[in-house]
């Protein structure tokens, strides 16, 4: 799952990304409305948690870049300006939630949890490959009903392709849905995420397929 933080306050920006990627999920930050605006036209998010009071605009007017999207990220807005006003503006303009500041940290997991379960934001709660199950919700794999432990980037390697399951998933697609946008990504570190998951899925009658110049595959054993 990719979450795009849209908060100019840096002390809150990173508590933040350290609190979501230690549930599994890859982190983009955006300090402005410019580099919001510029980081959603190129990347698909799951969610995005926007701050209304940045430098260069109110947060509510990303909403404009978000409209004709077929299958737009949730908003969850992140304000000090929080009087009824304000929060059924938010809500009016697109939002599907909106959390006053000062807040709890675990109450916005939770409402993260909550918003990218619904209908219209995940095609599929539990995702089954083989003797595989995965849950969309908090990133648990089973095997058999036994838990596997993975490390957060296999994790995101696995959801992205067990979301385009029996369709190639190019290498570009893959590294975009891993890593965030600032990180910097040796040559074979994607290939090591990937060796490492075909081992783990084995059990599991799972493969994934390497494509030449083309991608990856996930699939059942036959």
């Amino acid at each position: 799952m990719r979450i795009l933080i849209v908060e100019d306050e840096a002390s809150l920006r990173e508590m933040l990304a350290t609190s979501l990627g230690r549930q599994g999920m890859l982190v983009d930050l955006a300090p402005t409305l410019a580099m919001a605006r510029e980081a959603v036209l190129g990347i698909d998010y799951d969610a995005i948690v926007l701050d209304r009071s940045l430098p260069d605009g109110d947060g509510l007017s990303l909403f404009n870049e978000l409209g004709n999207r077929p299958l737009r990220p949730s908003v969850i807005v992140l304000s000090a300006l929080g009087t009824l006003d304000q929060r059924i503006e938010g809500l009016d303009l697109g939002a599907d939630d909106y959390l006053a500041k000062p807040f709890a940290t675990e109450e916005l997991l939770a409402r993260l949890r909550a918003v990218t379960r619904r209908p219209s934001t995940m095609a599929q709660d539990r995702i089954r490959l083989g003797r595989m199950s995965f849950d969309r919700a908090d990133r648990s794999t089973e095997i058999d009903g036994v838990v596997m432990n993975l490390p957060r980037r296999e994790l995101l390697v696995l959801e992205a392709l067990l979301l385009r399951s029996g369709r190639v998933v190019s290498r570009e697609g893959l590294e975009q849905a891993v890593y965030g946008y600032d990180d910097d990504i040796a040559s074979n570190t994607l290939d090591a995420h990937i060796s490492r998951l075909r081992r783990k899925l084995e059990p599991a009658g799972v493969e994934i397929h390497a494509l030449r110049g083309i991608g990856y595959l996930i699939r059942a054993v036959e």
